[in-house]
């Protein structure tokens, strides 16, 4: 062995020899689950500052999380590993897993373990959103095992671990006489930390199969306060879960060519709503819908929601334009006891302004009008139907409008 070899085995040894270690004090457990979005990168360094500031005796970030979206994983890899206390992972509990950027974490931390039942895959792709992000990390081999976080932090005790302000050996571990037997436990606090309030609906918000099915609900619900007349709950709450979409969307990879689609499967099955017939727009709003929701994220096809999801989301949306919107607009708009031709010629109200569309009441029933003239019908003025498509009334003021032949014969 050479000089050289010689000095950086000479040099390790006086680094564990020289390790300090460290007395009883906090332990703070971290709980990261799902994806590493810009909520969990935030709580990885928040941890990790106060940490430091309160001098822990270690880190020991629980995973049950995969890759990451819209978070630079070089510097949140730095943040790790320049950390100046001990960092730690274990992944865990049973059925848990750690994948992607997680098991970047987790082959990077100065030491790891794995619950029986869990499972730490495989590192590529690190961000879902970006297949092609690589990094140039030493990655360690993980064999530990530890069935429970306190199994865990027994495995800490008297163990050596790496830091940025140099080797710390642990002291995790003390032991206690219980009804006459020795019992080990945790020296000092054990202090758990997860996502707050405000950053874990934020979190949620994130999940690809979240932010797509609240943007189908909400324009649902806001085609429904459309066709319903006014504002009311449920254009409010489309509103609010258009907004929760959006800013999901905004973390993840979106095609917009897809989202496009989608719009146009609401759009063209409104439109055969507003006719009151089964026309070729339900035939293409609906391929759109199916279209636009399968092809709606880029990236790891790790993000695309479950086929389940889709087709319960694409069924109930399309049963929901056909079935239910069509029976609330004939139920609101017309009425059972009157011919419609017989409302040519007939005078009422308009209970909305008709520019050029709103809403009339005729023989005490609300119908949708649209007026065939140019300039607009005031709420509360008196009008006259003049004629009548599917189920949409064409009106005229009072005064200054054609007159209707039968209503003239029947004057006569």
């Amino acid at each position: 062995m050479g000089l050289g070899g010689c000095a950086l085995i000479a040099t390790s040894l006086c680094a564990v020899a020289g390790a300090q270690t460290v007395s009883a004090g906090r332990i703070d457990v971290v709980q990261v689950n799902g994806l590493i979005d810009p909520s969990n990168a935030a709580l990885i360094r928040a941890s990790l500052r106060d940490a430091e500031r309160i001098h822990s005796s270690a880190v020991v970030f629980q995973l049950d999380a995969s890759g990451a979206v819209d978070v630079d994983v070089n510097a949140l890899l730095r943040d790790v590993t320049d950390a100046t206390v001990p960092v730690t992972v274990w992944v865990g509990p049973s059925g848990g897993g750690a994948r992607g950027a997680s098991a970047l974490l987790a082959r990077s931390a100065g030491f790891a373990a794995v619950a029986h039942g869990a499972h730490l895959g495989a590192v590529d792709p690190i961000r879902y959103d970006d297949t092609s992000f690589k990094v140039d990390a030493p990655l360690k081999t993980v064999t530990a095992r530890a069935d429970t976080l306190l199994e865990f932090i027994g495995l800490l005790d008297g163990r050596t671990v790496a830091t940025a302000s140099g080797p710390v050996k642990l002291s995790t571990i003390k032991v206690v006489e219980l009804n006459g037997r020795q019992v080990r436990e945790p020296k000092g606090d054990i202090h758990f930390r997860k996502l707050g309030l405000v950053a874990q609906a934020a979190h949620t918000l994130d999940a690809p199969w979240v932010a797509y099915f609240l943007f189908i609900a909400g324009l649902a619900l806001i085609v429904f306060e459309f066709f319903s007349v006014g504002v009311g709950v449920a254009g409010f709450v489309g509103a609010v879960a258009l907004a929760g979409a959006c800013f999901g969307f905004s973390h993840l990879p979106v095609a917009p060519w897809a989202l496009a689609l989608l719009l146009l499967g609401m759009i063209g099955m409104s439109v055969d709503v507003q006719a009151g017939t089964l026309g070729p727009w339900t035939f293409i709003g609906a391929g759109s819908l199916v279209a636009g929701s399968v092809w709606l994220f880029g990236g790891s096809s790790r993000l695309d929601p479950k086929w389940w999801v889709l087709v319960v989301v694409i069924a109930c949306t399309v049963v929901f334009m056909l079935s239910g919107m069509t029976a609330m607009v004939r139920s609101r708009f017309s009425t059972p006891t009157m011919g419609r031709e017989d409302l040519v010629g007939e005078m009422g109200l308009a209970e909305a302004d008709v520019d050029p569309d709103g809403v009339v009441r005729i023989r005490d029933a609300l119908w949708r009008a649209r007026t065939n003239r140019a300039t607009p019908i005031q709420a509360g003025d008196a009008v006259r139907v003049v004629a009548i498509e599917g189920v949409v009334l064409e009106v005229e003021p009072e005064s200054g409008g054609a007159r209707d032949h039968r209503e003239g014969r029947r004057r006569s």
